[in-house]
């Protein structure tokens, strides 16, 4: 049974870390928005492409634009920490009553 608890343990903890750098990347996104970048730049390519279909549902349920300023950014960052404290958290615990 310890190997299915090691499974679980290590889902979580790749979870944890998927998680905390999608997390990363629309903070970027966030930071990308106050600048002019260039669009052809690959790695703002990169963060747009990977944060844009997460960010336009949002937008598209919950008008979170007020006044100019985006809030779905923030959004999507609190919904990343309930994950991470919810169901990371959750599957670690799980993973101690297989051990």
């Amino acid at each position: 049974m310890f190997i299915i608890g090691n499974f679980i343990k290590a889902v979580a903890i790749i979870l944890h870390y998927v998680l905390s750098f999608y997390m990363w990347i629309v903070i970027a996104r966030a930071i990308l928005s106050w600048v002019n970048p260039d669009p052809y730049n690959p790695i703002v390519r990169f963060i747009h492409n990977v944060t844009e279909p997460v960010l336009y549902r949002i937008r598209a349920k919950i008008p979170v634009n007020f006044g100019g300023i985006d809030f779905s950014p923030i959004i999507v960052i609190l919904g990343v920490i309930f994950l991470q404290n919810f169901v990371v958290n959750s599957l670690l615990r799980l993973s101690t009553t297989f051990m």
